[in-house]
């Protein structure tokens, strides 16, 4: 059985590397100090190979580059240091296996066609983000295969989630691996920095080092989006997915240095590697706290769509559900928001089911797979969805706008066999008028044609 034996955090400037910085390097001395310490731990430690996340590899939107050349090798050619040349063996047989496990979490990760790299000017060469730590690395040690990935603009946790596929894929070898993972913090520390100043870059590298320091998972995949602007930091996503495959295991962090020269903030970190501790599963943890005191509706429209999604099963199991779901027919819907943001919403006006139950099962699915406004929601992303579910009271017939209140009542439009229908109580829409405009919009209905108005009111489920 393989294992992680220990990862490191290294930031990237090529400044430090002497062949380039010519002597300019010593402004960050600390930080070249502090990789030099962690490449002779490297060195003793001798890992077969090391897995090496980095913020400048090819980055897709939802598919995870794994570099598939045979040899990873790249230069400073960039920098003004060609002769400064890196040269590594792939680690095939681990890349397809990370690759096959993020496949079952329905992650999307590989190679590129070689063909497709040309055409869009993507290159298997090493970026400077693998360059500057292996540069430091391969002086001390240089006996080892290589694994070299990038990272998407999927969420954090599915950055962590994809690292726990790496930690499952290195279990299933017989590989001691070392995990480095190569990113800066802020670039915004100071006026001359690459970016311009910002007020809260500082709080941010001062939130990522703690949290490090005190193993503060959920504090790290909480940052918020906003705060990761305002620092313009690179690195947070390629950390997470390290941080993901050490998943279930005890670590003993230890920061080597932080420091921000040239306006960018630059840590250098070991992350040691103990035995199994089922008390940092974290995701498993996350999904407990959010699953306390779940409403039976919403928790039945979780259900059914995860069930579908991984299994491709549609539930039939009544089995614990309040007397009103099992016997009660009614219209409902179900509204899936990811990250705050819509990410799906289907329902029913009128019941089409044997009852509440069945209702909302088929809702849910078709809200997280048949919404043409989104594509289907895939495995990795169930553990980030919120439900709602309205269950919808008898409509009347209104004669007038005046007749609505876009709080306690939703609006449903018809002319001939087109209906649109918009639910009370929505986020930004504050005025009949505007109600009624979203669901003839919906309806395809011109305001100018003849229609008619119905009100309704729901029992909203959190």
């Amino acid at each position: 059985m393989g294992k992680i034996i220990s990862s490191y955090i290294f930031p990237h400037p090529p400044l430090i590397v002497p062949e380039i910085g010519k002597g300019d390097e010593n402004g960050a001395l600390m930080t070249i100090r502090a990789c030099e310490k962690a490449a002779d731990e490297i060195g003793k430690e001798k890992p077969s190979t090391i897995i090496l996340t980095t913020s400048h590899a090819p980055l897709f939107e939802d598919y995870i580059y794994i570099n598939d050349y045979k040899t990873l090798q790249g230069d400073f050619g960039r920098f003004g240091a060609g002769k400064v040349k890196l040269s590594f063996d792939n680690n095939f047989k681990l890349v397809d296996s990370i690759v096959e496990f993020a496949k079952k979490e329905g992650i999307e990760a590989g190679g590129i066609n070689e063909g497709i790299g040309k055409k869009y000017g993507i290159s298997g060469d090493l970026d400077h983000g693998a360059l500057v730590p292996l540069y430091y690395i391969s002086r001390v040690y240089s006996d080892f295969r290589l694994v070299h990935i990038a990272m998407s603009t999927l969420t954090l946790e599915e950055h962590y989630k994809f690292g726990m596929c790496i930690g499952k894929a290195v279990r299933d070898s017989n590989e001691d691996v070392v995990f480095v993972s190569s990113g800066d913090l802020s670039h915004r520390l100071t006026s001359d920095g690459p970016y311009g100043y910002n007020k809260h870059a500082g709080e941010f590298d001062e939130l990522f080092v703690k949290s490090i320091e005190k193993d503060d998972i959920d504090r790290i995949l909480d940052i918020d989006e906003k705060l990761r602007d305002d620092a313009a930091e690179c690195g947070l996503r390629s950390f997470v997915i390290m941080l993901g495959a050490l998943d279930g295991y005890s670590v003993v962090p230890e920061v080597y240095s932080y420091e921000g020269p040239f306006g960018v903030g630059y840590m250098v970190a070991r992350i040691g590697v103990g035995g199994e501790d089922p008390s940092r599963r974290m995701l498993d943890r996350r999904r407990r706290g959010r699953n306390k005191s779940v409403d039976p509706y919403v928790s039945l429209a979780k259900k059914a769509l995860e069930a579908y999604v991984r299994e491709g099963k549609v539930l039939d199991d009544y089995d614990g559900l309040p007397q009103e779901m099992t016997e009660g027919k009614a219209g409902t819907f179900v509204s899936i928001k990811k990250k705050g943001e819509l990410r799906g919403c289907i329902g029913t006006i009128a019941p089409t089911r044997e009852n509440i139950a069945s209702e909302i099962i088929h809702n849910a699915i078709s809200s997280g797979t048949a919404d043409p406004r989104f594509y289907p929601v895939k495995p990795y992303e169930l553990d980030e969805l919120e439900y709602s579910v309205d269950v919808l009271m008898e409509p009347e017939a209104i004669d007038s706008m005046d007749k609505l209140d876009v709080v306690r009542y939703g609006v449903i439009v018809r002319s001939g066999r087109r209906t649109g229908l918009l639910l009370p109580n929505l986020e930004n829409v504050d005025a009949p008028e505007q109600q009624v405009s979203i669901a003839l919009q919906k309806a395809g209905i011109n305001p100018e044609e003849k229609y008619t108005l119905e009100r309704f009111e729901v029992i909203r489920h959190k």
